[in-house]
């Protein structure tokens, strides 16, 4: 027998510190083990909780998204990041960077 998606598979009980256990079964599928971060994430329906993992792959991927719609190569956009770098170190610490000359 399949679970559907979204229906619940097991009740916890939250601890003294906010504490909850998540079951061995969801931890297995979702390959979470001692010492990952997951994250809570509010939606309408109630919280999710996901590996980070997949908060992070999926940020990278809206990320790439975003880049091709300014028609922009990742490689141009870590070059505007360090030009924006190094206007702010000169301008806070009054360093300039000659490395780059």
């Amino acid at each position: 027998m399949t679970k559907e998606v979204g229906k619940p598979i097991s009740a916890v009980r939250v601890q003294e510190k906010g504490q909850v256990t998540i079951p061995k079964e969801i931890r297995e599928k979702l390959h979470i083990r001692k010492g990952d971060l997951v994250t809570f994430v509010e939606t309408e329906a109630g919280i999710l909780i996901q590996p980070a993992q997949i908060v992070v792959s999926a940020a990278l991927d809206e990320i790439g998204r975003a880049l091709q719609e300014e028609g922009l190569s990742l490689e141009q956009m870590v070059e505007r990041g360090r030009g924006i770098r190094g206007a702010l170190v000169e301008e806070q610490y009054g360093v300039s960077d000659d490395s780059s000359k």
